[in-house]
């Protein structure tokens, strides 16, 4: 969608929803921001004014259904919107002994039903509408599980085949859908990671790239390409080969 008017971002107070944000707000632009954090979602919105964009925030947890939608259904009521990403989001790996059942829970609760909590509301008023854009916050560990992080590519390849299919589902009635595989991103997700990160890239380029194709309507955002390449071949990859390759990784951190 070109020069979307309206824009809400869930996951807004930190990391690629933050540079998001800054990077969408200008004079005229309304922008809805949502996050956990209230201080730190204070100090981007105070960014955002100062460029030029009237901003709302909101304490949202995506986890929390009802509260979650009525936010959404509230936002669009006073001013329709036009582009919602869905980017809340957690990680985790098996670092220091393996995968908790708490920690797998947690990142299906918040990148995968945080997903559907905040985009189920706004979907069938986009399609009453007939226009509309969403993007869905995948990542390039969505291509092929890794012994790193099983349930957080998990949780992102589920964003990611929904994603893909609901794309063909909108576009008959002129909604577009996104989905955004990033590679490593200097946030502060990526900050624990105690291992090489390779194209490791900024978050203001990032969120610059994925303004630039969203406003294409680009099916897949995937980035840096060389990265993205790789999570392709790898995929690509007979089960014994690539499991033997990914078994030699490093494995991320727990925790979330």
């Amino acid at each position: 969608m070109k020069s979307p008017r309206t824009i809400l971002i869930t996951g807004a107070s930190s990391g690629l929803g933050a540079a998001l944000a800054r990077g969408y707000a200008r004079p005229g632009r309304r922008l809805v921001l949502g996050a956990r954090r209230a201080e730190a979602l204070a100090a981007i919105a105070q960014d955002c004014r100062a460029a030029g964009a009237i901003v709302e925030t909101a304490l949202v947890d995506v986890t929390d259904r009802a509260a979650t939608a009525a936010w959404v259904i509230a936002a669009d009521e006073a001013g329709a919107l036009d582009l919602v990403i869905a980017n809340a989001g957690i990680s985790g790996g098996t670092g220091g002994g393996g995968e908790a059942a708490e920690q797998t829970r947690a990142l299906f609760a918040v990148n995968v039903d945080g997903l559907f909590n905040t985009l189920l509301p706004i979907i069938p008023r986009f399609r009453a509408r007939k226009r509309g854009q969403i993007a869905v916050m995948a990542s390039l560990a969505s291509f092929r599980g890794t012994p790193g992080a099983p349930a957080y590519c998990a949780s992102k390849a589920a964003v990611k085949v929904w994603g893909e299919g609901m794309r063909g589902v909108l576009a008959d009635d002129g909604v577009e859908l996104s989905v955004i595989c990033p590679g490593f991103v200097r946030t502060p997700m990526t900050a624990v990671n105690e291992f090489p990160m390779p194209f490791l890239m900024e978050a203001d380029k990032a969120a610059r790239l994925i303004a630039r194709r969203l406003e294409a309507n680009a099916g897949r955002i995937a980035f840096p390409w060389p990265m993205a390449f790789g999570a392709w071949m790898i995929a690509a990859l007979p089960e014994a080969l690539a499991g033997r390759l990914l078994a030699r990784t490093p494995r991320k951190p727990a925790g979330f």
